[in-house]
């Protein structure tokens, strides 16, 4: 195991695993040394063992990224580093990229494929951690938890500082975005006796059916009738800032936002307006705009929740997630099928002895 400090290279740089095989191909644990994500290479260096040489490094700027990744055949990248075209141009061994997790806006998919280089990701992991969290920030937000939680604390003892709370059955639920999680949000809310619509535009004719959901037609429909809106959409050009201050407006008045999803779906000045204004009751966010540094007009709103991108955590979630990881780039390298994948690679990279680049 090695480390380094000093100008131009990774803050640390950890070799943790080392193959018996000469020309065994290397991959690096990519994380932030600004919001680290993770402490060790426990996990994937059990998947790995005997088959790539493993490092993990974590990395403050794009140069120390590309420094460290300069030899590497296969990523893996958690949330907060980012891959740009013009970074991943010199990564020339690079045949495989895995984001430790769902979403993946951190990497330029685009020019991966034109690179030839896999892109997946891991979207099964957290699903039911993702929708608990969903579901919990909106229950403490309608049942004004914080608020009333807060009086106690102060010295009182009164009921009342819980007003107003209205009872589930009569509040409707909007789910945006029914992919894996948005459904598993929604079958949760469901069950604790809200009205519950859903919009999303690529889920098939026949999913509220089988699922027995309310669909609206569109977003602005969506918004009209959602007491609680709970956002489940990838972050896209299409999706950045699609929760702004016109569609904030179409809540009705007295709604609660719940966001676990990404921070810039959501337009977040306009939201802690809304608040302020008293035009929402509430919001619940496990992501922000600019992490980690929310709003301070957010923090300050008595019933607004923000947690530190926590959603996706549990134990078992974790080690899944890593695991998955570790076993998809391990595929890929071996020149089998991506799993989850999410680009079209042009014209996959050929697998490079030691030393050599293309």
């Amino acid at each position: 195991m090695t480390s380094g400090v000093h100008a131009g290279v990774p803050l640390s740089t950890a070799e943790v695993l080392k193959s018996p095989f000469a020309h065994a191909p290397h991959v690096v644990i990519l994380d932030s040394a600004v919001v680290p994500d993770s402490a060790d290479a426990v996990v994937e260096s059990e998947v790995l063992r005997g088959h790539c040489r493993l490092s993990r490094v974590c990395v403050s700027s794009p140069e120390e990224a590309v420094w460290s990744a300069a030899d590497a055949d296969g990523i893996l990248l958690w949330h907060h580093v980012e891959l740009s075209g013009p970074m991943l141009q010199r990564l020339d061994r690079c045949r495989a990229i895995v984001r430790n997790g769902v979403g993946f806006d951190n990497v330029d998919v685009d020019a991966c494929s034109a690179l030839g280089i896999s892109v997946c990701n891991v979207p099964d992991y957290g699903t039911e951690e993702v929708a608990d969290h969903a579901l919990a920030l909106a229950l403490c937000l309608t049942r004004r938890i914080t608020p009333a939680a807060a009086s106690v604390r102060s010295g009182q003892w009164d009921w009342r500082s819980a007003q107003p709370v209205r009872r589930s059955s009569t509040r409707t639920f909007g789910v945006l975005g029914l992919g894996r999680i948005g459904t598993a949000v929604a079958l949760r809310a469901k069950a604790f006796g809200f009205r519950v619509v859903f919009c999303d535009p690529f889920r098939p004719d026949g999913v509220d059916k089988a699922l027995g959901l309310r669909r609206a037609p569109d977003l602005p429909s969506l918004l009209r009738q959602s007491d609680i809106l709970s956002i489940h959409t990838p972050l896209t050009a299409e999706t950045r800032y699609m929760i702004s201050a016109a569609a904030l407006s179409q809540l009705p008045d007295g709604a609660v936002v719940v966001n676990t999803a990404r921070g810039p779906v959501v337009d977040e000045g306009a939201l802690a307006e809304a608040l302020h204004q008293g035009r929402l009751a509430g919001a619940g966010l496990d992501v922000v705009e600019q992490e980690p540094s929310p709003d301070p007009r957010l923090l300050s709103h008595p019933n607004c929740i923000v947690t530190p991108h926590s959603a996706f955590y549990s134990e078992e979630s974790l080690r899944e997630m890593r695991e998955k990881s570790a076993r998809t780039v391990l595929e890929i390298l071996q020149g089998h099928p991506a799993r989850n994948l999410v680009n079209c690679p042009a014209a996959p990279r050929a697998i490079l002895p030691e030393g050599v680049t293309v």
